[in-house]
């Protein structure tokens, strides 16, 4: 089985890959995030998806040329070979997986490369994941437009809003699951068992950070950009 954790920076995939890594999944070799390094490859192919997305306005971008193209170019399955390449060299018949949450600007591209993975898509308040700074906040760094602004947390938001709208986009493979960082945290026993009947193998239980939950409420900030609330209505954030 080969299994990767996708989700944007500071969502609490750590969390997931500390746990398949101590569930005996070979992660590669990790950062002190759990990050599978080097991660030049990967990078560059973050950046090939985003040079492919098209800004339509204030929060608005179409995929349609990363989703409708049948074939990713031949480079872009060479940097994810590239990037990869140690869990293929690996001298074991066991499992392995990845965890950069870079991997999720190449998503489009990745599920027609590799149908077969097995996906977890692992997701946190948006307000609890703009809080902290992250180097996917700067969508140009990914040759990705977007709307210039000044004020950091509408930055964020729209970093957060490109990737959640490009997940959205992106048709889903076979082996998909959705994890919430808050029902991981709050109802541990509960999300791990849903998470080995989709891996079908058995999870180590790690201690949680129940303050992880709620980190806004803490924080202060009481201007939150509007165009999120869609997504958070759509993840269960709110009613």
């Amino acid at each position: 089985m080969i299994v990767t954790v996708i989700g944007r920076g500071h969502s609490g995939t750590r969390a997931m890959s500390e746990t398949l890594i101590k569930s005996g999944v070979y992660m590669g070799r990790v950062n002190r995030s759990a990050d599978m390094v080097p991660p030049g490859a990967m990078y560059a192919a973050a950046r090939m998806c985003g040079s492919r997305s098209w800004w339509q306005g204030g929060d608005k971008w179409t995929f349609q040329e990363l989703v409708g193209m049948e074939e990713p170019p031949k480079r872009f399955r060479r940097l994810l070979l590239t990037y990869l390449g140690p869990l293929y060299q690996h001298d074991s018949d066991g499992d392995v997986g990845w965890k950069l949450p870079e991997t999720l600007l190449t998503l489009p591209w990745l599920v027609k490369v590799m149908p077969d993975v097995h996906y977890i898509y692992w997701v946190r308040h948006p307000w609890d994941v703009i809080l902290r700074q992250h180097v996917m906040d700067d969508l140009a760094r990914w040759n990705v437009q977007s709307w210039p602004v000044a004020d950091i947390i509408t930055n964020r938001a729209l970093s957060w809003k490109y990737q959640y709208d490009l997940v959205k986009a992106t048709p889903k493979p076979k082996r998909w699951l959705q994890v919430r960082l808050e029902d991981y945290v709050l109802e541990q026993e509960k999300t791990l068992e849903r998470l080995e009947g989709f891996l079908g193998i058995p999870l180590a239980r790690l201690p949680v950070k129940y303050d992880a939950v709620g980190r806004w409420k803490r924080s202060g900030i009481v201007d939150w950009p509007p165009f999120l609330e869609e997504p958070m209505r759509e993840l269960g954030y709110i009613k």
